[in-house]
């Protein structure tokens, strides 16, 4: 019985300590992440979903474009799964200052908050995410970090009840930036669903 009580106050202690790294911890820093302006136009991005131990257990490509209207950007998805399962997301991510925004999608709980400070743009949210012919409740602490003004990478810590259960990361590629005779034909973005 001690032996139990402790790895579930082991756990829960792991998981409440958390990481601390937050938003404002990137002021200072450059290049200076603009959402609304990296994810104008074409994005191509590839991404792994790993599961709590770690292991890679999905992979995807994805296109993505986005619109911004001076208000308002709107993001849409096609996620191309290695186990050829197709997803699309529509984003509708709306700036309410120079460092807050909120969005929402039609498989998000509620509203979104994203947070921009320097190079970094966190993003919390609640995802319904179908696993074996239900949807569950998956938190997602999502954070994109911008590397030049073609590349940025992204990583999200998928929770359930404090407890991870999953992480993805995934390598952004504008194409607004890209040269036409080198451009690909294809371009995107990211999302994650645990495995059916």
């Amino acid at each position: 019985m001690k032996i139990i009580l402790s790895l579930v106050l082991t756990i829960l202690l792991t998981n409440c300590s958390g990481n601390n790294m937050k938003p404002i911890d990137f002021k200072d820093q450059k290049p200076r992440l603009i959402i609304e302006e990296y994810l104008s136009g074409n994005i191509k991005a590839w991404g792994i979903l790993q599961n709590r131990s770690g292991k890679v257990i999905r992979q995807f490509s994805a296109d993505l474009n986005g619109k911004w209207n001076g208000k308002q950007l709107i993001l849409d998805e096609k996620f191309y799964w290695s186990d050829g399962e197709n997803q699309t997301r529509q984003w509708k991510i709306t700036k309410i200052d120079e460092h807050n925004y909120a969005g929402t999608a039609g498989d998000v709980v509620g509203t979104a908050k994203g947070y921009s400070y320097g190079p970094a743009f966190k993003f919390e949210y609640v995802l319904l995410v179908p696993v074996k012919g239900r949807k569950i409740k998956i938190t997602s602490d999502d954070w994109i970090f911008l590397q030049d003004e073609k590349i940025a990478i992204n990583r999200a810590t998928m929770t359930k009840f404090g407890i991870k259960v999953a992480e993805l990361t995934v390598f952004f590629l504008s194409l607004i930036h890209i040269s036409e005779p080198t451009r690909p034909r294809l371009s995107s973005y990211a999302v994650f669903c645990l495995k059916k």
